[in-house]
């Protein structure tokens, strides 16, 4: 597995302790940059990487390190600088680890994984080498064929890193899928997973019984034609191309912890005085009592929780899309993606969001509080629609690499405007036992759609295709 190493300090690493950091292969190692400087290697005689270094983070958010990493981080604000290693070469991973253990040395903290961090002493490299141009090309690829760009990943948890989101925009400008290649026992975070999207981009497990298998449907898995495919089974047919579910996958753990999911999309007026994350900012509040923790353009998230500073940055990259993730603090996890796109019909914002509860007191999933949250995004915040559900799974709202069954649609909310676009009272007459709730003003109403559908079963889901299909005039 490809080694990523993460010193984490209570000071920002200064140039000189950066550079004893990347004297770890000897004085005679060559050292290149990337990104505009903002990452540095160490290569070898032929200029090829062997350790690649980002640029040191601020991070002023509690709990991200213990959330990605399952360590303790210095208190808040910390420096969080990666390293990662390049496949297949062990001299790489010394590399990596020394120079994480001399930053750690002369700055004060600690590094991760403590494993990987050895002696601070020259790491014998001469002779070693690396794979040749284009798959050493970029830090974050460890695999690129014709059709797939392949990234190990040998963490606790797959996280949106800035390594993660430059593989990504690699494959797409390159027209390949990204498949993610990770060890049992690791966990995906929900940004990684809503970015991943269609085949043959995949999250692929290691697995002692199967191999490989892809750790959000259980399809196994082998390595053919450039790319992880999914195995047929031996009564496979043409019409019927079935593939075997790894064990693992289907080892089911109820231990009664449930995820309360939000999917919403504002579409904003486009103004020169809109400030963005207000809509996220008060359903937060609605359903924690809190706004949310911190934000970043990548996990970890490092800054505080700032409307204006947010809004700012998306504003500096229009007519650019920006995505971002939103944190919780550990009281209440809780993870948000936020895309921002400035269209034809104005500044959109497309936000899933995601809250874990456990079985303890103080645990009950607030749905009392959802049509004030509801109401509040439809009368200050441009609604165009929104989709509830509850489901089983993880309480810190990581994704394991086994089956937790879908979620069950609570509630769909209709905006202002589109309640206004349907002909005649389609929107207010539903074939739905229990009819909508308004929401706002008379005359510029939303609707507020109850699922009646049992939580403990898929229901909801018969309900809301009928309030759909009704919706739309089938």
């Amino acid at each position: 597995m490809t080694k990523d190493v993460i010193a984490l300090t209570p000071k920002m690493p200064d140039p000189w302790a950066v550079l004893a950091g990347l004297l770890s292969g000897g004085p005679d190692k060559l050292v290149g940059t990337r990104g505009e400087g903002a990452v540095i290697q160490l290569c070898d005689a032929q200029g090829r990487p062997l350790v690649s270094v980002e640029a040191p983070l601020l991070v002023s958010v509690e709990g991200e390190a213990e959330r990605l990493l399952g360590t303790t981080a210095p208190p808040v604000p910390y420096w969080w600088t990666e390293a990662r290693a390049t496949t297949g070469v062990a001299e790489a991973e010394q590399l990596a680890g020394t120079f994480a253990a001399r930053l750690a040395t002369l700055v004060g903290g600690s590094a991760w994984p403590p494993d990987a961090v050895g002696s601070i002493a020259v790491v014998k490299t001469d002779g070693v080498s690396v794979a040749p141009e284009p798959a050493a090309d970029r830090p974050a690829i460890d695999v690129l064929t014709g059709k797939v760009a392949v990234v190990i990943q040998d963490r606790p948890v797959v996280a949106m890193t800035a390594w993660l989101s430059d593989a990504f925009r690699a494959a797409a400008e390159a027209g390949l899928g990204l498949q993610i290649v990770s060890p049992a026992g690791t966990t995906l975070s929900p940004a990684v997973r809503d970015a991943l999207g269609g085949r043959p981009s995949r999250w692929i497990v290691q697995d002692e019984r199967d191999g490989y298998y892809d750790g959000l449907t259980g399809a196994v898995l082998r390595w053919q034609d450039g790319a992880f495919g999914p195995v047929l089974s031996p009564d496979a047919t043409e019409d019927d191309p079935r593939t075997p579910v790894a064990a693992a996958y289907q080892e089911v753990h109820d231990t009664g912890d449930r995820q309360l999911g939000l999917t919403f999309r504002m579409v904003h007026p486009a103004d020169e005085r809109l400030v963005l994350g207000g809509g996220l900012e008060t359903v937060w509040r609605e359903l924690t009592g809190e706004p949310p923790a911190g934000w970043g353009t990548s996990e970890p998230a490092n800054l505080p929780w700032s409307l204006r500073r947010l809004t700012d940055v998306a504003y500096e990259r229009a007519p650019e899309p920006t995505w971002l993730v939103v944190v919780g603090n550990r009281a209440r996890p809780g993870i948000a993606t936020v895309r921002i796109t400035r269209t034809k019909a104005g500044v959109e914002e497309e936000v899933t969001l995601a809250f874990g509860y456990g079985t303890g007191p103080g645990e009950e999933p607030p749905l009392d509080a959802l049509p004030a949250a509801a109401e509040a995004l439809a009368t200050r915040h441009h609604l165009q629609s929104m989709l509830v559900q509850l489901r089983k799974a993880r309480r810190d709202v990581a994704v394991p690499p086994r089956f937790e069954g879908p979620g069950v649609p609570l509630a769909f909310v209709l905006g202002a405007e589109e309640v206004r676009a349907m002909p005649g009272d389609r929107a207010r007459r539903t074939p739905l036992a229990e009819q909508p709730v308004p929401l706002g003003p008379k005359t510029r109403q939303a609707l507020y759609y109850p699922l009646p559908g049992d939580p403990s079963d898929l229901s909801g889901w018969q309900d809301f295709e009928r309030l759909v299909r009704h919706l739309k005039g089938a």
